[in-house]
């Protein structure tokens, strides 16, 4: 079986740069490019593929449609008796997009 050298004299030259370093402290990066240790870069993490997981197939505690709209809120006001926050409680409020209209009943 062969055997390699020590590599204590060795020098290597960089793929990127060209310059002379000590082949024991040159590093090789990710694109197998064999560089000094200050130019090496690491991978970007943009360049790793994302690995999406499977699609959901099923919801979780689905609710049922109801068919019925909730008409009912309550209109608290702000003037009234100098009770600040006093629920309407005779009065029919109805509401458009944008607007909204108070009539007594």
């Amino acid at each position: 079986m062969a055997r390699y050298a020590t590599g204590k004299k060795a020098w290597g030259f960089s793929d990127r740069s060209g310059f002379r370093y000590r082949l024991r402290e040159m590093k090789t990066e990710w694109n197998g490019l064999k560089v000094g240790p200050d130019e090496y870069e690491e991978k970007h993490p943009q360049l790793k593929p994302n690995q999406p997981g499977p699609d959901p197939t099923a919801l979780y505690q689905p609710r049922p449609h109801q068919d019925k709209e909730l008409r009912i809120f309550a209109v608290y006001t702000s003037t009234g008796n100098g009770i600040i926050g006093k629920k309407l409680t005779s009065y029919e409020a109805t509401a458009n997009v944008g607007t909204v209209t108070v009539s007594t009943s």
